[in-house]
């Protein structure tokens, strides 16, 4: 049995908190990722902190050739959150290996490639595209961009087609790499994606993308998106985001998941954290403030600190505890008030 003792600390007093993770058998000096789309390949980032400073830095999903993406206006806002239509935006694998993969490798950043497709067979390609570069260090698998012309594309609503690509990624990449799933909420059942997805070889999954929206300009009296629909990000899906790791934890126990979803805070992290995420990526937020990767991990080892907690790795799923199992109220977090031991 273990015992979470809950502290309160003074902030420049708080016990260090071992904040390393595993994500398929890949170690990790913190749970703190950037989110695919969010922040290019890191390079823009990395003027306002040391990118390797974090636990991985997540690229914009990458297609085989250039792409110039969906029509303008591609951003509007919503309440507590950011609609976006790029679709998938980029400038071919070729490049991006010459350019942005290889200034990741120079940085000795932890790489985590995200790669996209409109074919299963595209999907194998690029994967054959990443076997032997430096500074990769795990592959995610966009099956799930809700913001591309053909709905077609998105693979994750359907539980066959998403393994199909998972097979083609698995036979295809490099040896050894983990090859995470990114699954959508944008269905029934996220658990059935899920279990396709590792029954087809994912070592991993990363739970959510974005969430499929619309918004229309009462002005112009016409969908502000020039691609119509877009996906949405931001605080307004946290909740959906919580709900969709907490649900494929339960399900699959074992399986490494990487949470995401509209974290602004250290807080923000911990829920997913509660919820059985092994670790977390930092996405929307970082368009209004670039350095909230670093002190989104800062805020989440103090969040840990006076929690009790010595090790980032013992709150993975904590929430899930039996029910009948008696945990006592901590103290204000602000106030003074004595130890109080939750028994586990």
């Amino acid at each position: 049995m273990s015992e979470l003792v809950i502290r309160r600390h003074e902030a420049h007093s708080l016990p260090p908190v071992d904040m390393a993770t595993s994500l398929a058998g890949v170690r990790f000096p913190n749970p703190v990722f950037t989110a695919s789309g969010c922040a290019a390949a890191g390079q823009e980032l990395d003027q306002f902190f040391d990118i390797t400073s974090i636990g991985g830095v997540v690229t914009k999903s990458i297609m085989m050739d250039p792409r110039s993406g969906r029509p303008t206006p591609r951003m509007a806002e919503t309440p507590s959150g950011m609609l976006n239509s790029i679709g998938l935006q980029g400038p071919g694998i070729d490049a991006f290996l010459e350019k942005d993969l290889a200034w990741l490798a120079s940085r000795k950043a932890r790489a985590v490639v995200s790669i996209a497709g409109g074919t299963v067979e595209e999907y194998a390609k690029l994967a054959a595209k990443l076997r032997g570069r430096p500074g990769l260090t795990m592959i995610e698998v966009n099956i799930s961009c809700p913001n591309v012309e053909d709905r077609g594309q998105v693979f994750a609503c359907d539980p066959r087609a998403s393994a199909s690509v998972i097979q083609a990624v698995k036979r295809s990449g490099p040896s050894g790499v983990p090859v995470f799933a990114k699954l959508s909420p944008d269905v029934t059942d996220i658990t059935e994606v899920a279990r396709s997805c590792v029954n087809a070889g994912a070592d991993g999954l990363s739970v959510i993308n974005t969430l499929l929206g619309m918004v229309i300009d009462t002005e112009t009296l016409r969908p502000a998106l020039g691609g119509v629909t877009g996906g949405l990000s931001g605080p307004a899906i946290r909740p959906v985001a919580v709900r969709c790791v907490w649900q494929v934890r339960q399900a699959l126990p074992d399986i490494p998941i990487l949470g995401m979803g509209g974290i602004r805070t250290g807080l923000d992290a911990l829920e997913f954290v509660l919820a059985g995420a092994n670790a977390v990526s930092v996405g929307t937020t970082v368009f209004g403030d670039p350095t909230a990767p670093v002190r989104i991990l800062g805020e989440l080892s103090a969040a840990l600190a006076e929690r009790g907690f010595e090790r980032f790795e013992d709150a993975i799923g904590l929430a899930h505890r039996p029910p009948d199992l008696h945990v006592p109220e901590g103290p204000d977090p602000l106030g003074d008030e004595p130890v109080a031991e939750v028994q586990q």
